[in-house]
């Protein structure tokens, strides 16, 4: 599963290759400025977008129309007469995934269900058809799995690849009720908001984070289901995930050329450049400064 990855400032863009027909936008704008992301779409595909959290605008007919899509809300586009190319202007603090399909490829796998999905009827076969809804707990965590994940580099491609596909199936299963009976969980909407707020918690103070019993305090929940629901949403432990992120930030720090390690060090949590340098070699098995090197080697 090939992917095309940049950094923007203060967030990213991935877009993941999953097989012919088939891709994943992942995007993420940590930054307190509004972003832009265009991208050619023609008619032949089928677009599925979902906000996991701060919101998004879609903008069509060159500006003159708009469509806002809000935090925990979805977006399905359906246009065989027109080319819909994305053109999105992404707010702060947002996260979004995009599945992009096409139209024989989205045929072909529901082709025996045809009269469940509204747009596959005889009805919308040359027409447009668009559909925005709440995006169901069920979903919710796994688009938090898509986003966010701790794999041997060896199994990410089968991992996400069923991940879209496991995501495709829950977002046309209309009885919720059956796909939230594998995870009691997840029946209560509040218990996955509660574990989103610990790690947006964790991340904003990653120097210093709080501890377990603190953290499931302030966002209302048992230590149990705190360590159980992380796992369950995020695929780690609290520490385990905040420790990823931590070196990921700081190797995009480092990229960017504008911090020296200890720089870097400090702004993640380490008090010494010591264990900075242990840690990120812990991650990515070699140095900040050998990892330099080797970015400035490959460019």
């Amino acid at each position: 599963m090939d992917g095309i990855k940049k950094n923007i400032a203060k967030g990213s863009y991935q877009e993941v290759f999953v097989e012919p027909g088939f891709f994943v936008l992942k995007i993420q704008n940590e930054s307190i400025h509004k972003q832009q992301v265009t991208r050619k779409i023609d008619s032949s595909f089928i677009q599925f977008h979902f906000c996991l959290k701060g919101s998004s605008k879609f903008i069509f007919n060159e500006g003159n129309y708009a469509l806002e899509v809000p935090e925990e809300q979805s977006l399905l586009l359906y246009n065989t007469q027109l080319d819909l190319p994305l053109n999105t202007e992404i707010n702060s603090n947002t996260w979004m995934l995009s599945l992009i399909m096409s139209i024989q490829k989205f045929h072909a796998l529901f082709s025996k269900q045809a009269g469940h999905i509204p747009f596959l009827n005889s009805e919308f076969k040359e027409k447009k058809y668009y559909s925005q809804e709440p995006v169901s707990p069920a979903i919710a965590v796994v688009l938090s799995q898509i986003m966010n994940y701790n794999l041997h580099p060896s199994i990410i491609d089968l991992y996400l690849k069923g991940k879209v596909y496991e995501l495709m199936a829950l977002y046309f299963n209309k009885n919720d009720d059956a796909a939230l009976e594998q995870c009691p969980f997840l029946v209560d909407e509040e218990n996955v908001k509660r574990i989103r707020q610990a790690k947006d918690i964790i991340i904003a103070r990653m120097t210093e984070p709080p501890t377990l019993a603190a953290l499931s305090e302030e966002i209302g929940l048992s230590l149990k289901k705190l360590k159980e629901g992380f796992k369950q949403i995020y695929g780690d432990s609290v520490y385990s995930f905040l420790f990823d992120y931590k070196m990921e930030y700081a190797r995009k720090m480092l990229e960017s050329n504008q911090y020296n390690v200890n720089e870097v060090g400090l702004r993640v949590g380490y008090s010494t450049a010591s264990h900075f340098i242990t840690a990120f070699k812990k991650k990515y098995g070699t140095t900040p400064k050998r990892y330099l090197m080797s970015q400035t080697f490959q460019s």
